[in-house]
């Protein structure tokens, strides 16, 4: 079930919210440090990490799931986002070059679909986000911020379902390893956890952040060769005397 919108907005209007955000920004931004001149899209809840990729991109888009609700964004000028299904995205084959997938694979019906149709948009080597509740995280077992609702994901889940989406994942990260507790001595400390939790691949981080390439062509797989017992046939046995 897909958390609302107000929710959504709400939790990141809070100091929690802000600190997610600033940490999470920073790993995307990591792996798309230029945009210039393509079209992003953030797909669920994404328009908190689209702000910086404003100005720099040709165009930026936000989608939201209809169950969700969307709102208005930016918050300045015409209005950039728009509400559909997941599985059928209002927008034409090959024309986009980032997906930022964040608040959509663990709430929605269909992983597979909502990737499957990424791959749809995308360009010819575009390239994917996927941001999920990691399933050994303290976010993912508390509901009390969207990370924790849905279905949280292991690192094997995400590759096969990214694998029979015709996604290759290139680059695998992990963030939020700060608990989820609003208390100001925790927030205060947030890039420490972040470093330490970064440095040590400590295994309760927040969630995962993969970035994955569009695959241009479906993975035949080997068959292993099936062995038929060989069928010897009489054996020629001289008879006695013969010389």
């Amino acid at each position: 079930m897909h958390a609302d919108v107000v929710d959504l907005r709400s939790f990141y209007a809070g100091p929690l919210g802000v600190v997610a955000r600033r940490l999470l920004g920073r790993a995307i931004r990591t792996r798309w440090e230029s945009v210039a001149g393509q079209v992003v899209l953030g797909a669920g809840y994404a328009t908190p990490y689209l702000d910086t990729f404003i100005g720099e991109a040709e165009r930026v888009l936000a989608l939201m799931p209809a169950a969700q609700g969307v709102v208005n964004w930016p918050s300045y000028g015409p209005s950039a986002t728009m509400l559909a299904e997941m599985d059928m995205m209002p927008l034409r084959d090959a024309s986009v070059d980032r997906v930022l997938i964040v608040h959509a694979l663990e709430t929605g019906e269909s992983p597979s679909a909502i990737l499957s149709e990424s791959w749809r948009i995308l360009t010819p080597g575009g390239r994917l986000i996927l941001v999920a509740p990691n399933r050994r995280g303290l976010w993912a077992r508390m509901d009390t911020t969207p990370f924790g609702q849905g279905q949280p994901f292991s690192r094997g889940q995400l590759t096969n379902v990214l694998r029979e989406a015709l996604f290759s994942p290139v680059h695998w990260a992990e963030a939020l390893y700060v608990p989820p507790i609003p208390r100001r001595a925790f927030l205060k400390s947030a890039v420490a956890w972040e470093r330490l939790g970064t440095t040590l691949s400590l295994p309760f981080a927040g969630v995962h952040v993969i970035e994955a390439t569009k695959t241009l062509y479906r993975p035949v797989p080997v068959r292993q060769a099936r062995r038929v017992p060989a069928r010897l046939g009489p054996v020629l046995v001289p008879a006695p005397g013969a010389g």
